[in-house]
């Protein structure tokens, strides 16, 4: 599925864009990590759980467990917050 990449970290995937697989969003996370190591601890915590900052968008609807299912035809938006003063 086409997973799109926020530019904070592009650095680790040199796209904007990229494919990943899994059946839900744990898979897609360890496919991504698989391909471009240190990604995934971008975005989940020590808990296993999504980064405050970060948020994952599957079909336009916002993903908040790393259970959650994933089709084949989904599109993956990942968003990271901008923080500071």
């Amino acid at each position: 599925m086409k997973v799109l990449i926020p530019s904070p970290l592009q650095s680790y995937t040199g796209a904007a864009r990229v494919v990943a697989h899994g059946a839900t969003l744990a898979a897609l996370l360890e496919d991504l990590e698989r391909r471009f190591p240190g990604i995934r601890f971008r975005m989940v915590d020590e808990q296993d759980r999504i980064r405050r900052h970060i948020r994952v968008f599957v079909g336009g609807e916002q993903v908040l467990e790393l259970a959650s299912p994933l089709g084949a035809g989904d599109e993956v938006v990942i968003v990271q917050a901008l923080s500071g003063g």
